[in-house]
């Protein structure tokens, strides 16, 4: 019984322990983030990577959900005679939830495991601790610059989802289940206010940092090598995604 309250509680200050080192990388970070010199090859390059290399993904992602949910919408729907609002069900769900949270996963699965990997490379073969020798801080070094990517990248991201998601949903309702275009575009533009797409571009931008932050840490704290740095990837993407789907509620509940 005894050894069962000792688990508990050494688990219970792992994640204590764990959290604190996490809000301290993060308030560093911030901290940097505003202090000079700027490097702003090296934050462009990460913009690319993070960004312009995630175009293909986030653009399949939400063309895929807006397409499958005006198909499972309208046939719900088409049981109490209400099709005439897929088109708004589709737009709010994906403005305000669908696209921030799926761009979010997929940038973490993508791009976090990628950082995490790059960074604990760097960490088990001490190139993090032969810039400390070269009087270099790795924070403003190599944090920043994906943090301040990851968080401008998010929301334009997320746009694009948007777009595609509300595009892929009328593509589905008109031409493939026969609904009228023009009352289609009225009940999507009536209801759609900016509120709800401010709402997932904050949502996005919080997911951004959640997804540097968390993936920057494992890769800093990366221990043991080739098994060291596989074990901070999959950490990187399981502890982010988590966290997104924790923020997204708690953001949900504020603004709503």
């Amino acid at each position: 019984m005894f050894r069962l309250f000792e688990i508990i509680g050494n688990r219970f200050l792992k994640f204590v322990e764990e959290g604190g080192k996490l809000f301290i990388i993060f308030f560093k970070t911030l901290l940097w983030t505003f202090r000079p010199p700027f490097n702003f090859k090296n934050i462009l390059n990460q913009i690319e990577e993070v960004g312009v290399n995630s175009i293909p993904v986030i653009m399949i992602t939400g063309a895929f959900t807006g397409m499958v949910l005006s198909l499972q919408s309208h046939t719900g729907f088409k049981r109490f005679g209400a099709e005439t609002f897929v088109g708004t069900v589709v737009a709010l769900s994906i403005t305000r939830e669908l696209g921030p949270v799926l761009s979010g996963l997929m940038v973490s699965g993508r791009v976090g495991s990628a950082m995490a990997a790059e960074l604990g490379t760097m960490q088990v073969t001490e190139q993090i601790d032969a810039l400390y020798t070269l009087a270099t801080n790795p924070i403003k070094y190599l944090i920043v610059p994906r943090f301040l990517a990851t968080t401008i990248i998010m929301p334009i991201l997320t746009v694009f989802a948007d777009i595609i998601g509300i595009i892929g949903g009328y593509m589905v309702s008109v031409y493939v289940l026969g609904s009228n275009p023009t009352i289609y575009e009225r009940r999507t533009w009536d209801f759609l206010k900016l509120n709800d797409v401010y709402s997932g571009l904050l949502k996005a931008t919080v997911f951004g940092m959640i997804i540097a932050i968390v993936s920057c840490y494992q890769g800093f704290n990366t221990e043991g090598g080739a098994s060291g740095v596989g074990k901070a990837t999959t950490k990187a993407v399981v502890l982010s995604s988590l966290l997104i789907l924790v923020a997204n509620y708690f953001i949900t509940a504020l603004m709503f």
